[in-house]
């Protein structure tokens, strides 16, 4: 039987065939007005897609990249930073702080569920010179949503920025920046943004900027102060990714025209669906708190979750993921970001199902794919 080849893994996600044709354009030089006048328009958009007034930064660098940025540009040696560690993304985190030289404290969370915003209060008031608090938006690892807008309510109290890894969300995950008073975001090109990895940003709020201007650690091409002034020009300090900023300006016009507010009921109607689904063809879910972009499903017991990610390349022609460290084998998961739409979804529940009935273990397809379908025609 032959397959349409699906990509549903939590990134890099399906390209948008306008932002591929995009990127295929000529080559022009990125010192020209011309070019500058496409990254001004970039520049402008991508606020809308943060949810912020405040300036969003570009590089041309894997999503790894901003974090690392951030870290260099807000912490201090001699300061204490908090990591919120649940997941491979929040121990990240504290991989990076730790390379600084940041003396750094962690709460961790045990893998599935979101961290308790109470705890995040409880350490601030007894380390108020806290430099930042680094957490993630979507954890791409276990398919949880951490309370961004509560953690936000408890930083914005105090003297410690809060900065948070959407690299998996935002552009799907409902992240209101500026509402949520969250201080730095970062992000990548490959997931809910439909465009192929390579590019890199972070929004930088007021009081984050006060950090930088603190900051003792070294820093070069990721210089949160150049790049600044480089945006006040319409340009960047160093040679951008060209291809992929047009690809981007393609992807950003989509996501103007949807709106936001309509992208987040699209992502969450699609992650309800697929819930829904699994749960209806008996099967449990990873995540206490689950996130609108990505279902972990558990594997069930005596079933080689190794061998049911392989079939549903082999057997069925889609790519999903895995799970990592002590969950490598226990659970697989399926993304539902950028572009993609139901009968995506759709076919993946389908090669779920199928792929457990050839490994022996029994469920109702039917069920699932009829639960699914009830929650995309809203019923």
């Amino acid at each position: 039987m032959f397959y349409k080849r699906r990509l549903l893994a939590p990134g890099p996600t399906p390209v948008l065939e306008d932002a591929l044709l995009a990127s295929a354009k000529p080559m022009i030089h990125h010192r020209t007005e011309e070019f500058n006048a496409v990254l001004k328009q970039v520049f402008q958009q991508l606020k809308e897609v943060f949810q912020t007034k405040s300036p969003v930064l570009l590089f041309t660098s894997s999503g790894t990249g901003a974090m690392e940025a951030s870290v260099a540009n807000l912490c201090r040696t001699d300061k204490p930073a908090l990591v919120i560690r649940g997941g491979k993304f929040g121990e990240r985190w504290a991989d990076i702080t730790k390379v600084y030289g940041i003396p750094t404290d962690v709460i961790d969370v045990p893998w599935g569920e979101a961290v308790d915003p109470a705890l995040v209060e409880k350490y601030l008031k007894q380390k108020p010179e806290t430099t930042a608090v680094f957490t993630t938006l979507s954890e791409t690892s276990t398919c949880v949503a951490h309370p961004i807008k509560e953690l936000g309510a408890v930083t914005s109290k105090t003297d410690t920025v809060l900065v948070v890894d959407g690299i998996s969300g935002l552009g799907g995950q409902e992240c209101r920046t500026d509402e949520w008073k969250v201080d730095v975001v970062v992000a990548g090109s490959q997931k809910a943004l439909m465009i192929p990895p390579g590019l890199a940003m972070a929004s930088v709020s007021d009081k984050a900027w006060k950090k930088v201007k603190e900051s003792n650690l070294p820093k070069y091409y990721f210089s949160f102060e150049k790049h600044f002034k480089n945006i006040e020009k319409d340009t960047t300090p160093y040679t951008p990714a060209v291809s992929l900023i047009f690809a981007l300006k393609t992807a950003l016009d989509r996501m103007h025209a949807e709106g936001m507010d309509s992208i987040f009921a699209r992502h969450k109607k699609l992650g309800e669906a697929m819930r829904a689904g699994a749960q209806a063809m008996g099967l449990t879910l990873f995540a206490k708190r689950p996130v609108d972009v990505g279902t972990a499903v558990n594997v069930p017991a005596g079933v080689d979750g190794g061998k049911l990610k392989k079939m549903f390349e082999s057997d069925f022609g889609i790519t999903v993921a895995g799970g990592q460290d002590s969950i490598k084998g226990k659970v697989v998961r399926i993304a539902h970001m950028g572009y993609m739409d139901p009968f995506d979804g759709l076919a993946a529940l389908a090669a779920l199902g199928m792929g457990l009935d050839k490994l022996g273990h029994k469920v109702d397809v039917g069920a699932g794919l009829g639960a699914y379908i009830r929650v995309i025609q809203g019923a």
